[in-house]
């Protein structure tokens, strides 16, 4: 399995599939998931023609179950380090969820050329805690909670979270997918609780509203306006406005794992957007 290890030593898992000279997709995953995450959406791309690369971030999936570096500085520098070693220029930066603020932090950060365009999926920026500053965001009590649930018992929160709000199962009349929730818990489970545990600080405190401004590449935000993980108002219309070349895209009754329960609408709309048709 193809891995490369960071300046401290961490191996980080990605996959690398098509041709290396056409153009590439990187796709960065939500908490606490992995590469895997993103099966549907890279055999998509990758029958159109692209190349797709995914890695497991660092304490996640396949990677090295770290107990320091679990924060966003050092997430980004972990993409970097992979950009570096695959050399990708003009990449297309897909993010969903932590995997968006990974995205927003990175491409604020990224060498010239290497970036050309991004998108935020059902992601966390500009800012989930609620503060002074974000009067709208959720209460620190919500993450506390997360972190409590982790320790007791990971296993059972690693299924009720998919059971329940991630992909709208706990809605009237969804098409719930046992497959989908099992998949989850597996790609949770592979990774290390307390890596995952300094994780729920990262996604839900780093305040990127600093690397939305900076960023200059065209960007697409998506997110579904039935989102409990990620509340819609509080994020997606948000970052819009902070970016200087900010698209968004509203998915009425989409639910925060909308890549999985809808990929057809999904990529169909990344399709468009990396072709410059969106």
């Amino acid at each position: 399995m193809p891995f490369i290890k960071t300046s401290d030593g961490t191996e980080i898992f990605y996959k690398d599939w098509g041709p290396h000279d056409a153009q590439a997709i990187v796709f960065h995953h939500g908490w606490p998931l992995s590469a895997d995450d993103w099966d549907t959406q890279m055999m998509f791309f990758l029958e159109k023609g692209y190349r797709v690369i995914a890695h497991d971030r660092r304490g996640h999936g396949r990677s090295t179950q770290t107990w320091t570096g679990n924060e966003m500085d050092t997430y980004a520098a972990d993409v970097a380090a992979l950009t570096d070693v695959l050399d990708l220029k003009g990449a297309v930066h897909v993010g969903h969820s932590t995997g968006g603020g990974e995205v927003a932090h990175y491409v604020a950060r990224a060498k010239p050329g290497r970036v050309s365009k991004a998108v935020l999926i059902g992601a966390v920026p500009p800012i989930m805690v609620k503060s002074d500053k974000n009067p709208s965001g959720l209460p620190i009590e919500v993450f506390d909670g997360f972190r409590a649930a982790l320790v007791a018992n990971r296993a059972q929160f690693f299924i009720d979270v998919p059971a329940g709000p991630f992909y709208g199962f706990n809605r009237s009349g969804a098409k719930v997918s046992q497959g989908i929730i099992d998949n989850w818990w597996r790609q949770g489970m592979m990774g290390g609780a307390k890596a995952h545990y300094d994780c729920i600080k990262a996604f839900s405190e780093t305040d990127f509203t600093e690397d939305l401004k900076a960023i200059t590449v065209p960007t697409y935000v998506m997110h579904g306006d039935d989102d409990q993980i990620v509340p819609y108002a509080d994020s997606a219309p948000l970052s819009a406005k902070l970016l200087k070349n900010g698209t968004l895209k509203t998915y009425p009754g989409l639910p925060h794992g909308m890549c999985t329960t809808h990929p057809e609408i999904i990529n169909a709309d990344l399709l468009a957007f990396i072709r410059g048709q969106a």
